[in-house]
């Protein structure tokens, strides 16, 4: 039989099949290598863009936890501004894509390749979001303020009616007493006047001796 038609496990191709392996794995460690390298690229971009906000991340107050401001590690990296906000990299590795989730979908802030214009961007962005907290806490510090004046008030007219059926109650209680006092004494001087009456009738018919 000719080397030809050896089988499939001979050692030719069986040296042909590991050299494919180890072309493979080859390209796949370049692929990744060229991921690898390109994430790190991404990072970096998004670390420079946070050096620059890091004095505008330090001035947030302490008691304010709505923002984030750190770099995730997934594919793409993400600069989180808050919950809703992000800086990622455009598909040429060199925009900033200043992103916002919003309940009508995703939309974009800001995209520029400038470093500066974009933290310049992020920094308003951040400006804002303050502000609007501000508003928010003062507004409902205006709303329980209101609430309790109107349940005060509530409060003053339930206890009015009370207070103004109460006050003639007391005030004609008195007055009451000393007009039945009245009675009662013109009643007995009524009783003591017809007494005396009809002593001195019944004098007057008896017949002197």
């Amino acid at each position: 039989m000719s080397d030809a038609t050896q089988g499939p496990g001979s050692t030719g191709n069986v040296r042909t099949l590991q050299s494919a392996i180890r072309r493979v794995r080859t390209a796949e460690a370049e692929r990744s290598d060229v991921v690898v390298e390109l994430r790190d690229a991404e990072r970096a971009r998004l670390e420079m863009l946070a050096d620059e906000l890091k004095g505008v991340f330090a001035e947030v107050p302490e008691d304010n936890d709505t923002f984030l401001f750190n770099i995730s590690g997934g594919t793409p990296a993400r600069l989180w501004i808050d919950l809703t906000s992000f800086v990622v990299l455009g598909r040429d590795r060199r925009t900033y894509r200043f992103l916002k989730d919003t309940r009508l979908g995703r939309t974009v802030i800001i995209e520029s390749s400038d470093l500066d214009e974009v933290a310049d961007c992020v920094t308003d962005y951040v400006a804002e979001r303050i502000i609007e907290r501000e508003r928010a806490i003062e507004g409902d510090w205006v709303i329980r303020r209101a609430r309790r004046e109107e349940a005060a008030r509530r409060e003053e007219s339930r206890r009015r009616p009370e207070e103004a059926v109460a006050a003639p109650l007391a005030a004609t209680e008195p007055g009451e007493r000393r007009a039945l006092g009245w009675i009662v004494a013109a009643f007995l001087l009524g009783v003591l006047i017809g007494v005396a009456v009809l002593f001195g009738y019944a004098w007057m018919r008896v017949p002197a001796g």
